[in-house]
């Protein structure tokens, strides 16, 4: 093929609207995590086939499996034939884009050309405009269904595309859920940064009204109520969904999360044996199961005088078991990881909390969030019970630099403040001390005792430039 014509190819490519040109990046998403979410989907939501089988040819392509990835676009064409026959050119121009561009890698040209031609030609037929998006909502819906799997960070993206899509099909049931479970991640995101609750209540409720048969959406809208402490309306829709689906896992591992939420911890280990027994393989079912076990470890030590040590000791066994299998299931899951270094320190097995938390500052898919909860649990752990007064104020200091606004980062604030406040009264503050307690105080829009705080660093080092300038501008604030 000669260089003019691959360059031509090419510009054809990157006019495709398919997942090779949604800018879905492979450093943020644990890929082997993403192909066993999409092979559950596909096994268990079969109405969304098409988008997955899409999608997890993409995934293969990621992982460098171009042969595997065509199997599934195969796959992703049958689903059509079957569920929209007389749709197959609207509903398969993703799954050809997706075939030109895995051609293109694979350096089979002609073929690469021929579905170019078809998304064109399929295009041509169907529109007397190039705007694929504008006038095929159903590709912004499958945008926006791959941005809502790559995760937090492309969580905007996903609710922008299943807002278009909305507004040419208002009522259509599939993107009003996504657009439901798009403000419900963006929510559960938004709330460690102490934003009010509540957001996405109205599209689960409308999404739920839309179809009565989506028992996924309907687990939501529980949670979501629960949250809005409507306790019993929550309780009423999580027994319609079990009622409707009792084997569905997602319906499940929800229903579970509900009842651990309400108090009702022996009932959510009941429904999570229930449904690890249809996915043995679930990450979230084993992580699940470890915060009910915690529950009631917690719960039986604070009666320790009239339960067996036995029997508290087999809870934080347990507890620590499922949180570390599914640590071993997906490497990169983060509350795991802070949640099983909290109970080694538990049981005291400082070592191996040493090593969780060293694991987890090597996940490299951390949001903001992530990264400050991370500084405080391992500040914490610095703090009580390595007894290291330096390495705690190292970490809070961290988690607080990170400029995200959030409850954590207040909690990171609150700990270093009470920290060195304590090290100053015992004459133990050096200068370094001083102007952390100045930067806290700062942050807290607290100028005059950040002043103050600045004020004796500099005493202590009047060669420190960063101290003067930090001064010099609460200063300048000040007089302004």
């Amino acid at each position: 093929m000669s260089t003019i014509s691959k360059n031509s190819l090419k510009s054809s490519l990157l006019q495709l609207e398919c997942h090779f040109t949604w800018t879905l990046l492979k450093q943020d998403v644990d890929l082997d995590e993403l192909e066993e979410t999409i092979d559950s989907q596909i096994e268990f939501l079969t109405e969304s086939a098409i988008t997955n089988y899409n999608l997890l040819s993409y995934v293969c392509h990621l992982k460098k499996s171009n042969e595997e990835a065509l199997r599934n676009l195969k796959r992703a064409e049958e689903e059509v034939k079957k569920n929209h026959p007389d749709e197959i050119a609207r509903r398969s121009l993703v799954t050809w884009g997706n075939y030109a561009w895995i051609y293109y890698h694979m350096e089979r040209y002609e073929e690469a050309q021929t579905y170019v031609r078809k998304v064109e030609n399929g295009c041509g037929k169907l529109s007397s405009t190039a705007q694929q998006k504008t006038q095929f909502p159903e590709i912004y819906a499958e945008e926006g269904w791959a941005l809502l799997k790559f995760g937090k960070k492309y969580y905007e993206r996903a609710r922008d595309c299943f807002e278009n899509a909305l507004k040419n099909e208002p009522n259509n049931p599939e993107f009003n859920a996504g657009y439901a479970i798009t403000m419900y991640r963006l929510e559960e995101t938004s709330l460690a940064q102490g934003t009010q609750v509540g957001l996405s209540f109205q599209p689960l409720e409308r999404a739920v009204e839309l179809n009565p048969e989506d028992t996924f959406i309907m687990a939501l809208f529980a949670l979501k109520l629960q949250d809005l402490k409507r306790f019993n309306e929550g309780e009423m829709y999580i027994e319609r969904a079990l009622s409707k689906t009792p084997d569905l896992p997602y319906v499940l591992r929800y229903a579970a999360k509900f009842y651990r939420r309400n108090r009702k911890v022996e009932k959510a280990l009941e429904v999570l044996k229930k449904a690890l027994a249809v996915t043995p393989k679930s990450t979230f079912l084993h992580h699940q199961l470890g915060l009910c076990y915690r529950i009631k470890f917690f719960h039986l030590r604070k009666s320790a005088k009239c339960t067996p040590q036995k029997q508290v000791d087999e809870l934080l066994r347990l507890s620590i078991f499922h949180f570390k299998t599914a640590i071993e299931k997906k490497p990169k899951f983060f509350a795991a990881h802070t949640d099983l270094a909290g109970m080694y320190e538990e049981a005291k097995m400082y070592r191996e909390a040493e090593e969780m938390y060293q694991k987890a500052f090597q996940i490299n898919i951390l949001s903001c969030t992530d990264k400050q909860q991370l500084y405080l649990s391992y500040g914490n752990f610095q703090n009580f019970h390595m007894k290291s007064e330096s390495e705690a104020i190292r970490y809070y200091t961290e988690g607080v630099k990170i400029e995200e606004d959030s409850f954590i980062r207040d909690k990171c604030k609150e700990a270093l403040k009470k920290l060195l406040k304590k090290r100053i009264q015992e004459g133990l503050g050096d200068a370094s001390d001083f102007a952390t307690l100045g930067l806290v105080h700062s942050l807290n829009s607290e100028k005059g005792e950040a002043i103050e705080c600045y004020e004796k660093a500099v005493a202590l080092r009047p060669d420190c430039e960063e101290y003067l300038s930090a001064l010099c501008e609460l200063r300048l604030s000040i007089s302004c």
